[in-house]
């Protein structure tokens, strides 16, 4: 499981991306890079990290899903799941 602040740090970052989107769009289209510059680093939609929303790890996450690796695995077992099985061949 990932730290509370690591989460919460991210959380803060998705605040920020939808709080600045529009006025980033419009310094961009303009071509306005100074100004660009001056707005928070964090409010950058690279910056978010794609979680899962159980744990918190931030590695091998299932954007359709919003899980883990993990999670998936255990959800997707016991039937938890829609539409998902266990493939055999």
């Amino acid at each position: 499981m990932a730290k509370k602040s690591i989460i919460a740090r991210n959380e803060k970052r998705k605040r920020l991306v939808e709080k600045y989107a529009a006025k980033r769009e419009e310094l961009i289209k303009a071509g306005d890079y100074e100004a660009l510059r001056k707005l928070p680093r964090d409010s950058a939609a690279t910056r978010v990290r794609s979680r899962c929303t159980l744990t918190g790890r931030g590695r091998s996450v299932y954007a359709k899903f919003g899980l883990c690796r993990h999670m998936f695995r255990k959800f997707a077992l016991e039937g938890k799941l829609p539409g998902v099985k266990k493939a055999s061949w």
